[in-house]
């Protein structure tokens, strides 16, 4: 077995693990610094809506020697000031898309732009994209994430209970505000692969919270009835045995993504990959913190609560301390023998507690074996 399984095994069987609710005060911190600094660079930087919001103006042009940087100079420069992203396309075409152009604006622009790139003006394919097209798919992108999140909310409230419903939808909206503000710092256009992107990373993100929460719903299943572990004992131990788990599949599904994003993207500049691929990058990473270290623990914030869960929580304390006593009243040494940290003809007894056997050596008749 590998080492990695190895110790999948032992988290699963409770041999090893990490507080991990017990430190939940700090993942909360954490989640919301992490939450207010998306917030404030949505706020100020804002998201760099893509020409399916804005509108705008599309022109494909045919092969030519110019770079996409200095076409992009050139688009700028003739646009007036606005804003150009320029696609290096397949035989040396160019697609130049420019925001906030109108009929009026485009028809000059492809007169300039045919020009200064040295090309007929006939072959410059136009594209007008109007900003009601963008609202609609703005709008029908809110209302499907309404809907699911809804349908989430009823599925995770009846197959397991209204808590965990609760817990899952917060860390829903935790990665999607994550997401959001990494785009609007980041500084990437959002296009319809992003509203997708966004849409899918709350498949990956509900998945791994279910897996857990699957787990804690079995191995809390008639607690009350016994008095080893409180119910965050239970939740945590649920977080340690699905751990391996979640982090092998969040990797899986990083791997492809971050080729996309950073070889596609970065190295090869596919930037039509930008959109996607960030959107699941971040989605994904914060999925996987989410499921962990805030939905998990807020779910066994919320069932504490309950008078049940106190009461469990108070008998399984007092069990441990009726425990600690007995074992400190056996630890302590009968009348007329020293104790164990006492010294011994001027010598300390060294070695662990509670050896009778140990204590007794060197007393009585020898045994005749040689030590």
């Amino acid at each position: 077995m590998s080492k990695l399984g190895n110790i999948g095994a032992r988290l699963y069987r409770g041999e090893v693990g990490y507080d991990f609710i017990g430190k939940r005060k700090i993942w909360y911190g954490l989640s919301i610094l992490i939450t207010i600094v998306a917030i404030v660079g949505l706020g100020v930087r804002g998201l760099n809506m893509g020409i399916e919001f804005s509108g705008g103006a599309v022109f494909t042009t045919p092969k030519t020697s110019v770079s996409a940087s200095e076409a992009q100079h050139k688009a700028e420069s003739a646009a007036g000031g606005h804003q150009a992203v320029v696609q290096k396309l397949g035989g040396g075409a160019l697609r130049i898309q420019i925001s906030g152009l109108d009929t009026k604006q485009s028809v000059p622009v492809q007169e300039e732009l045919a020009k200064d790139l040295n090309v007929p003006v006939k072959d410059v394919n136009t594209q007008l994209v109007g900003p009601s097209w963008g609202e609609q798919i703005a709008n029908k992108a809110w209302l499907g994430l309404g809907i699911f999140m809804v349908l989430v909310v009823l599925y995770l409230a009846v197959a397991f209970e209204w808590r965990m419903a609760v817990a899952a939808l917060i860390a829903l909206i935790h990665d999607l505000t994550i997401t959001v503000g990494v785009y609007a710092l980041v500084g990437f256009e959002v296009t319809p692969g992003t509203v997708i992107g966004l849409l899918t990373i709350l498949g990956y993100s509900l998945y791994d919270t279910v897996v857990v929460f699957d787990s804690l719903k079995e191995a809390s299943k008639d607690i009350t009835k016994q008095t080893r572990f409180t119910y965050s004992e239970i939740a945590n131990r649920s977080i340690n045995g699905t751990l391996v788990r979640s982090i092998n599949t969040t990797v899986v599904a990083l791997l492809p993504v971050a080729g996309l994003l950073f070889v596609g993207g970065g190295v090869l500049g596919a930037g039509m990959l930008n959109d996607i691929s960030l959107a699941l990058f971040v989605g994904l990473a914060a999925g996987a913190y989410s499921s962990i270290f805030i939905a998990t623990p807020l779910v066994a914030d919320l069932k504490s609560r309950e008078p049940q869960m106190k009461a469990l929580a108070k008998r399984v304390k007092a069990k441990r301390a009726a425990a600690a006593a007995k074992e400190d009243d056996q630890d302590e040494p009968q009348d007329g023998a020293p104790a164990a940290d006492d010294d011994v003809d001027g010598a300390a007894v060294v070695g662990p507690r509670q050896q009778p056997a140990a204590r007794n050596r060197g007393r009585g008749r020898p045994s005749g074996k040689r030590r």
